[in-house]
């Protein structure tokens, strides 16, 4: 059921049909009102005349996001202390951890943006495909009740949490991504990270290249978050070869 804060009308019946392999890959029903407004990136509505955007339902979804994951690592872990079990908490709830979760849903082809971050690669950046998928839990918890969205939220996290190396590496890419390079006996990698836009504003974007491994970019609200999903980055693609 919409919350009152839509798109005017419902979507076209060919992006009805676009986001119906969206929901199959979610694997649980959402409003296609409530679907559209979680993929409406704030660019987008101001570009159109002030339509909402999705970024009430990011705020109810990271909520719901948090809770799921804190009740499954504290059951899972009863042998973890509390420093420990934050620590693993804040890798899954990240930025660059939940940017990876988006790419596996392809959900950057969903999103609407504004003309700007379409020519700036907004549907790559890891604020934006994070921020998604905070939105599409919310939407889910609006639409089909919190044990559809946590049970969404179990599902495109367990992959993460059931696979130690990859866990690792969300937790600190960088560590992760020079320990890969001394095991290959790879040179160390090497960072370049340029910023963009106004002071109050910034966004920062890095590469990292590994000279015979890999080059990994990423950006993020400061140099470390950026440094970090070009790491998590360069790491996929040397492990997944």
């Amino acid at each position: 059921m919409p919350d009152g804060n839509h798109p005017e009308g419902r979507p076209e019946p060919d992006a009805l049909q676009s986001r119906s392999v969206l929901v199959e890959r979610l694997g649980v029903e959402i409003d296609p009102e409530l679907l559209e407004l979680a993929l409406t990136h704030r660019s987008f509505a101001y570009e159109n005349g002030g339509l909402p955007h999705n970024e009430r339902l990011e705020f109810l979804g990271d909520s719901i996001l948090g809770q799921a994951v804190t009740v499954r690592l504290y059951l899972d872990n009863p042998e973890l202390d509390e420093g420990a079990l934050a620590k693993r908490r804040a890798s899954v709830v990240s930025g660059v951890a939940l940017a990876e979760v988006a790419r596996t849903l392809g959900l950057g082809e969903f999103l609407r943006l504004g003309r700007g971050e379409e020519l700036t690669g907004g549907r790559e950046k890891v604020s934006i495909l994070a921020d998604t998928v905070e939105a599409i839990i919310g939407a889910t918890y609006l639409s089909a009740g919190p044990d559809e969205a946590t049970a969404l939220v179990l599902r495109l996290i367990t992959p993460l949490m059931s696979d130690p190396a990859r866990f690792g590496a969300a937790l600190d890419p960088k560590t992760a991504l020079q320990e890969l390079a001394d095991e290959r006996k790879a040179p160390a990698p090497v960072y370049v990270v340029e910023g963009t836009g106004p002071d109050h504003a910034k966004v920062f974007h890095a590469t990292v290249t590994v000279d015979g491994l890999a080059t990994g970019r990423g950006e993020g609200t400061s140099k470390k978050h950026a440094e970090m999903a070009a790491a998590l980055d360069a790491w996929t693609q040397a492990t997944t070869r």
